[in-house]
């Protein structure tokens, strides 16, 4: 690309942050950035520095050393807006929650999405394909449902398989998460370790077991609260809302539900998530997505017919930008009835691009201790049995999904369902489990009595 059309590529990148997610999200969450100019020399020495720290599954991709255009954006490891905890020591926790909803879609072909949701189906292809080497028990349904009590599973079970959903800094550098994409051993001893100044300042825990057990429950406790806490308002909280009441609460296949329907429970609790909280916001955007990717397909289709034959009308479509107040008031008409439109058909594809992006989104919460007589209104707190934090809650990854990935997200849809019903729901299902075994040769031994 040449420089002109990377900063093209940037401006749209800071225009969809600035005037659409920061709409969906809010002034204080979304960190949309400004573009500046760099000296090559620096870029190129920048470059060589960091290639030793990337992931080897990032080492694909290459940095920009040509254009001298970046996007300049906050270290979102810190607190954000408080300047008198600059020097204090910061904990950070990423999070990358995921589709927090199961499809209501009438579009849906396969019986089973109405039942489990996305990340726990595509947990066991990750796995057969040698992404990673077990299943998480984590699931999105029990973050995103505002019981405390789920959403302690939810957070104990990313700190167990961390996988890529959950990370977490101190003092701006990584001290627990997965650096390997097959294997994610946990050590919370060792997270313990880090941690323990934080929660028990005075030192008054003994060490062993139990003090690693008790820092890991703060831990989550911590940022349950923080998760749920409201710190901003927008507008299109109260604009848009799909109502969530139209999906399922909860997911067949978490080990949550799992559990209670082994105790013979089989009604799970939702408190429901504030409706200031970063969790609705994302779940919101997520629900953007009304048609599911297989209603939403032929529509995709319809677009791409029109633009065949009239392939200067994409700019006009805003298909790439600009990203502008105009662009975002056309994502409000959450009307589900097709007028057989390009214009009907345009809209639900922006509005998926949207919710996929929000999918795949990663929240940032940065903690630092603070004393009591530093704790004000303006400030928000979260109280420990020993400590208390003031934290700031962010969102980030929140680059517009592109145009042209819909295809591909159509067929890893149908390789995500037909891997799950063949290799994992038929194994659990006695009905299928019988008929799998009839076609397997079988030799009676009998024992004399």
């Amino acid at each position: 690309q040449t420089p002109e059309e990377i900063l093209h590529h940037l401006q749209n990148i800071v225009d969809f942050g600035k005037h659409v997610m920061k709409q969906f999200f809010g002034e204080n969450y979304v960190h949309h950035g400004e573009i500046i100019q760099l000296p090559l020399d620096f870029v190129r020495q920048l470059c060589l520095k960091i290639q030793p720290e990337r992931p080897e599954c990032r080492c694909d991709k290459d940095m920009d050393t040509r254009s001298g255009y970046a996007v300049f954006l906050p270290n979102l490891t810190r607190l954000q807006s408080l300047r008198f905890a600059e020097h204090r020591p910061i904990l950070c926790v990423e999070i990358k929650p995921k589709c927090g909803f199961i499809p209501f879609s009438s579009h849906v072909s396969q019986e089973i999405k109405h039942k489990v949701c996305r990340y726990c189906m595509h947990q066991h292809l990750k796995v057969a394909n040698g992404k990673w080497k077990r299943p998480s028990k984590y699931c999105p349904l029990d973050l995103f449902s505002g019981n405390k009590q789920r959403m302690h599973f939810a957070l104990k079970s990313l700190l167990q398989e961390a996988q890529n959903n959950l990370k977490i800094f101190k003092n701006g550098e990584l001290i627990y998460g997965c650096k390997d994409d097959q294997d994610c051993v946990s050590d919370w001893n060792e997270l313990a370790r880090h941690l323990k100044p934080f929660f028990f300042p005075s030192n008054g825990l003994v060490s062993g077991p139990h003090c690693t057990r008790t820092i890991v429950k703060e831990l989550i406790h911590v940022i349950t609260m923080a998760l749920l806490s409201s710190t901003d308002t927008c507008r299109a909280g109260d604009m848009k809302t799909v109502p969530i009441s139209q999906g399922r609460s909860y997911c067949e296949a978490s080990a949550f539900n799992k559990e209670l329907v082994r105790n013979g429970k089989h009604k799970l609790e939702s408190s429901g998530l504030p409706r200031g909280c970063l969790l609705y916001k994302t779940l919101q955007a997520q629900m953007l997505d009304m048609l599911d990717i297989e209603g939403l397909y032929p529509l995709y289709s319809r677009v791409e017919q029109y633009l065949e034959e009239f392939p200067e009308e994409r700019s006009t479509l805003q298909i790439d930008g600009p990203y502008n107040e105009a662009f975002y008031e056309k994502l409000l008409d959450l009307s589900l009835e097709d007028d057989g439109t390009v214009a009907f058909a345009l809209t639900k594809v922006q509005q998926y691009r949207i919710a996929m992006t929000a999918k795949d989104c990663s929240i940032m919460i940065a903690l630092s201790p603070c004393l009591q007589d530093e704790c004000s209104e303006q400030r928000p707190v979260v109280l420990t049995s020993k400590s208390r934090f003031t934290f700031s809650v962010s969102v980030l990854d929140l680059d517009l999904k592109p145009y042209e990935s819909i295809p591909h997200q159509y067929k890893l849809d149908g390789e995500i369902v037909n891997y799950y019903l063949k290799n994992v729901q038929a194994k659990d299902d006695p009905v299928m489990s019988s008929l799998f075994k009839e076609n397997e040769d079988c030799t009676l031994v009998l024992h004399k009595v």
